[in-house]
């Protein structure tokens, strides 16, 4: 699947870093370091401006291996990246650790995945069908 990019970003275009990887890499695209403080948060330029196709979102979502080592995630993850936005695309890292965590410029910060999605037709009814979970809800089907 082809997706169309402007890369504005002093960094190569995000990639794959293995072969079976479902997201992309991407970097902060910063001139200098930034400091997020414990419990804070940053908007973080890429550089990145997408046209996504018809039926596809891209999904931004944290790397694990920053959130383990760092406590850094992506505060609204996944994120939806929409097919009619234009705009750069910017990631909202959370620093959820005790500790400051200092960002580099060039630093790999989230994974892009592109998905296929189906948009919903609502039907308004009065009742929904039976199932044996019925309105069970958090935990109902986990551990007591």
């Amino acid at each position: 699947m082809k997706v169309r990019v402007i890369n504005r970003s002093a960094f190569d275009l995000p990639r794959y870093e293995s072969a079976l990887a479902a997201g992309l890499d991407v970097r902060a695209n910063i001139d200098e370091a930034v400091t997020i403080g414990p419990l804070g948060r940053a908007m973080v330029p890429t550089g990145l401006y997408v046209e996504i196709p018809e039926g596809y979102e891209i999904q931004v979502r944290p790397r694990s291996g920053m959130a383990a080592k760092h406590g850094l995630t992506v505060l609204n993850s996944p994120g939806t990246i929409d097919a009619d936005y234009r705009g750069e695309i910017k990631i909202i890292l959370a620093n959820i650790s005790p500790d400051s965590f200092v960002l580099n410029p060039g630093e790999r910060i989230a994974q892009l995945v592109l998905a296929r999605h189906e948009r919903a037709e609502w039907e308004e009814c009065d009742e929904l069908s039976e199932t044996e979970r019925g309105a069970g809800g958090f935990g109902h089907t986990g551990r007591k």
